[in-house]
């Protein structure tokens, strides 16, 4: 038997795997890796899958980045983690110095947790009980996008709008106010994207200013609503929100766990409207791929509003076993200084150019609706006609064929129903972009012709 059959028939029999209808893998095997190195993936068999989605957008500098590796070597012969109840570490504070630093003017304060919903509950909970500090209780709702996501957890999922993840569990979360996504896709063809975005935010405009007293915060995820199906949107919306939220007293949460650290083009997604938000939600790219941890950045202000004496009401209770956690401090430390040292931004340039070149004839392909770009991130709309843009039925499985065949031709990407997208690690060249966008038109051509 195959070493990989071995691993796979052993992973069955006791694991359970995240967003996978088990049962698939008695027609898709599972794929154990053994090891990575670089923009690739091993397994146990000696295939190779070049990792096109960034393990879930994780990865930024490939697979046993050797900078990253050394820096949790040696943190792992000082200290691997501690309580941060009343302790503190060398790590975790530079982490923090850097991260104020890069984000810049408004952004002062570092509340971490362990992954990307928990930082997003952590900011929910912090923008409702700040409004309770300082005496305005009444301001305790959240105004989301549609489309949106936020995590899986129950407050995540509360301001999230991807019915795949939340139809399941409607009985469990709280009410939200949902305001139409500025989505391009809908732009029609002879509008301009500042006439579509101003149209758009007349119904933010006027909730806000219908509810402003009952609402927290607005979240979002900006430019790009990644797990809705890489959806995109102009970052003049931002800066309409930012003006808005400021007139009527309300806060924003910028969820930029999928699109910071350069995925958008800029290091942060909110740079592009030159804004600042209330909370900034950081975690996937944070540590490179390497470890769990996010963080809840916010502002001097917020901070203040709860450094006070001791009152249980007035105190942020609120904590995860692994704050902070040093090993992951130090893999973040580590990623941040090649962006610094390598000029990342900059380089990732020329990769954003190479992207738009070899995607931009699948703009012409009988069952592409649309080719979106933001940054490093890019997205081919896959539809079953493409003169009414219907889409494939969820029935067709056709993420799932489209998957599968580029698996088994070395290239591992992860569609989105019917929208396959790249989301590369920064290492990825000009000439590994043209083989996946071949790889990927063969998979699109594949998946259509078997649906």
């Amino acid at each position: 038997m195959a070493e990989n059959q071995k691993w796979m028939q052993r992973d069955l029999s006791v694991v359970w795997h995240p967003c996978t209808q088990m049962k698939d893998h008695e027609t898709y095997p599972l794929i154990p890796i053994k090891r990575g190195e670089g923009l690739w993936l091993y397994d146990f068999d000696g295939n190779k899958y070049l990792d096109g989605i960034s393990s879930w957008w994780v990865n930024v500098f490939g697979h046993a980045n050797p900078r990253i590796n050394q820096a949790v070597k040696d943190q792992l012969d000082q200290l691997e983690h501690v309580i941060m109840a009343g302790f503190t570490h060398e790590p975790m504070i530079e982490l923090s110095e850097e991260l104020v630093r890069i984000t810049g003017e408004g952004l002062d304060y570092c509340f971490y947790a362990d992954n990307g919903s928990s930082c997003i509950e952590s900011a929910l909970k912090m923008s409702m009980h700040y409004w309770r500090n300082i005496g305005e209780p009444t301001k305790n709702k959240f105004v989301t996008f549609t489309n949106s996501y936020h995590g899986e957890t129950v407050g995540a999922m509360s301001v999230g709008d991807t019915s795949l993840y939340t139809q399941s569990y409607k009985s469990m979360l709280f009410d939200t106010f949902k305001v139409t996504a500025p989505d391009l896709y809908y732009k029609v063809e002879d509008e301009t994207v500042e006439a579509y975005t101003l149209k758009m935010f007349v119904e933010m405009e006027e909730l806000i200013h219908k509810h402003h007293n009952e609402i927290a915060a607005v979240i979002i995820e900006p430019l790009v609503q990644c797990a809705g199906g890489m959806r995109m949107h102009s970052p003049l919306y931002l800066t309409k929100l930012r003006e808005l939220c400021d007139q009527y007293n309300v806060h924003i949460i910028l969820d930029e766990i999928a699109v910071g650290f350069g995925r958008t083009g800029t290091m942060f997604a909110h740079e592009q409207a030159n804004m600042v938000p209330d909370f900034l939600c950081l975690s996937k790219a944070l540590t490179g791929g390497y470890l769990p941890m996010s963080v809840c950045m916010t502002s001097k202000k917020v901070y203040d509003a709860f450094y006070r004496d001791y009152h249980p009401e007035s105190v942020f209770l609120h904590s995860h076993s692994y704050t902070g956690n040093a090993l992951a401090c130090s893999a973040a430390l580590a990623t941040l200084s090649i962006f610094r040292d390598d000029n990342v931004i900059e380089h990732n340039q020329k990769l954003i150019q190479a992207f738009a070149k070899y995607t931009n004839p699948l703009k012409d392909h009988p069952n592409v609706a649309e080719v979106r770009q933001q940054g490093m991130i890019t997205a081919i709309e896959v539809v079953k006609d493409k003169a009414t843009r219907e889409s494939f039925p969820w029935e067709s499985r056709i993420g799932l064929k489209m998957f599968n065949y580029a698996t088994q031709k070395g290239l591992l990407i992860r569609p989105l129903g019917g929208i396959v997208y790249f989301n590369t690690p920064y290492i990825v060249t000009e000439k590994d972009i043209e083989w996946m966008v071949n790889i990927a038109t063969d998979a699109i051509d594949y998946g259509h012709s078997s649906s």
